[in-house]
């Protein structure tokens, strides 16, 4: 049996038992449910009487004469469903209610996070154009080896920062680690525009690895915390599209270059001033509840709740807490925890997906894409890349509005078979005499449609879903190490991906990137399970059941 996206649906006044199957853990889950008449949780438009436009509960129990508390458990314990996990253990799940209004309040603290994101793509992108300059200035023009340091020393800083992203959360909270996060960012834009040396170079572009390895665990993390449920998707989304507005913004900073040669400095200082921004902004911010609870800190997480949500959802959102809390006294996993029998089989699927997105070729196909252009054409090297920018931030946002209508797991899969055709069709193209006369069209076609397919699905969804999928006391750190994974396989593949295509033909790695692609899909069908519409607190009661 397949796990369902809901745990309840329909209208019934019997006791049942049913068996839940979560392919994120491969194992049978015994389940007695008692639901009392006109009830339901997360059911379709209509339920048991109720229609979306019906007042919400969590609303209901705010206007209750006897106060916030009394009415939420007077209320809870008539409309309970008690869940027998497999430990033994009865566990209250509290009634989320779908139709509660969501509030623009978060918007701004989403928009705040975003200047991490956007900073990722910015420091990624920035060193594309600016990387002739800056080597003529530095004299290391004729130096490949040197250029490739200050290169990839921004993914090996990536690589640190990641790991200490979630230890720093864990410890210090989601918003002060985005302050702490800003100062490498700073520092690391300074010295990279000041740099006078390659030596004072490389170590700006490791302290600014750091800031975006950092950012790229804590932005997802932060976002998918603070966010309604029924619009969590839709705002995780938006980390994707902020990173590929920084890489655009990076392009669009580079075209004074021909004509100044030295703006390559101004280029890399401009990432000053949004980190600063993301500094001062972060003072400004809420704490994430999730977090605030679990250090028992119940009063600012109340707050926390009033300044996202407002006051009318503090009950019902504090009874979230409770439940998915309730009979744990576990403190903070540690790193080991991760891989524990408990915890690996979720946490492997983080890694996974981030495995496949690299594995699939995405680095290629962007660092291919000027050559394929020009093979259509164009021969413009900014056009080429304003194209493949474009198509990312395009397929980003209809990933946005998406996420929450068709959810995670149809994107991922979406996403990847689209990524699979389209790495075909650049394989067949440059091998089949039969389409020598149109390879340069059918090349761009397959890059701009791998470009859109990627940002659909393979590009924002495994950043918004592990955050979703892991349990509270290892979600920092299991979100950390699915980074890690990140960072060091794009590594590895920078570092060999030139030598594998002088060896085997880009035909035949692009016709591998392909095969990915389908073993993904497979990997993604039978692991991963649907969150959209979910709290997390549901989600981690699903897939990691009191024990």
């Amino acid at each position: 049996m397949q796990a369902s996206s809901h745990l309840v649906r329909g209208n019934f006044g019997i006791e049942i038992s049913k068996r839940r199957v979560f392919p994120c853990f491969g194992e049978v889950r015994q389940r007695s449910l008692t639901l009392n008449r006109n009830f339901c949780i997360r059911s379709g438009s209509t339920c048991s009487g109720l229609r979306s436009g019906d007042v919400s509960m969590g609303a209901g129990l705010v206007r209750a004469k006897n106060g916030i508390e009394t009415a939420v458990r007077s209320s809870v314990k008539s409309r309970s469903i008690k869940a027998q996990a497999s430990g033994g253990d009865i566990e209250d799940l509290t009634p989320i209610n779908p139709q509660a209004k969501s509030s623009g309040a978060v918007l701004p603290f989403v928009g705040v996070a975003c200047l991490g994101a956007m900073l990722f793509g910015y420091h990624l992108g920035v060193v594309n154009g600016a990387l002739e300059y800056l080597s003529k200035d530095l004299g290391i023009a004729e130096n490949t080896v040197m250029q490739g340091w200050i290169v990839s020393t921004l993914l090996a800083g990536a690589t640190v920062g990641s790991f200490t992203g979630g230890t720093l959360a864990d410890k210090f909270g989601r918003t002060r680690t985005f302050q702490l996060d800003a100062i490498p960012l700073i520092i690391g834009a300074f010295l990279t525009a000041t740099a006078q040396t390659v030596q004072t170079m490389i170590i700006g572009r490791f302290l600014a690895g750091i800031g975006i390895g950092i950012s790229s665990a804590i932005v997802p993390l932060y976002i998918s915390e603070i966010s309604p449920t029924e619009i969590r998707g839709a705002l995780g989304s938006i980390n994707q599209l902020f990173i590929c507005i920084g890489i655009l913004a990076a392009l669009v900073a580079g075209l004074p270059l021909a004509g100044n040669p030295l703006w390559w400095r101004t280029m890399f200082g401009i990432a000053i001033v949004p980190a600063i921004l993301l500094a001062v902004g972060m003072a400004f911010s809420p704490e994430s509840p999730r977090w605030l609870f679990q250090q028992g800190k119940i009063p600012e997480a109340e707050k926390a709740i009033r300044t996202l949500y407002g006051k009318e959802r503090v009950a019902e959102i504090m009874y979230e807490l409770r439940t998915a809390g309730q009979g744990s006294t576990e403190q903070e996993a540690g790193w080991f925890d991760l891989f524990s029998s408990r915890y690996w089989k979720v946490v492997s699927v983080g890694a996974a997906l981030f495995l496949f997105q690299q594995l699939a070729g995405i680095n290629a196909v962007v660092y291919y894409s000027t050559a394929v252009f020009r093979s259509a054409g164009i021969a413009s090297d900014v056009a080429a890349s304003a194209l493949v920018g474009a198509s990312n931030v395009i397929g980003s946002a209809i990933a946005s509005s998406l996420m929450d209508r068709q959810g995670r797991k149809s994107l991922l899969m979406t996403s990847f078979s689209g990524m699979a055709a389209s790495m075909l069709l650049l394989s067949l193209s440059f091998t089949w005499k039969v389409l020598a006369p149109y390879s340069g069209t059918l090349a761009v076609v397959g890059t701009v449609l791998y470009v859109l397919s990627f940002s659909l699905g393979a590009g924002p969804v495994p950043a918004l879903l592990l955050p979703e999928i892991f349990a509270s006391r290892i979600r920092a750190k299991a979100v950390a190490l699915s980074l890690g994974t990140h960072w060091i396989s794009n590594f590895v593949i920078g570092l060999y991906f030139l030598s594998v295509v002088n060896k085997f033909g880009i035909s035949s790695v692009y016709l591998g990137f392909a095969c990915v692609c389908a073993v993904a899909v497979l990997y993604i069908a039978g692991n991963v399970v649907e969150t959209k519409g979910r709290s997390l607190e549901e989600i981690e009661l699903a897939l990691n059941p009191t024990t």
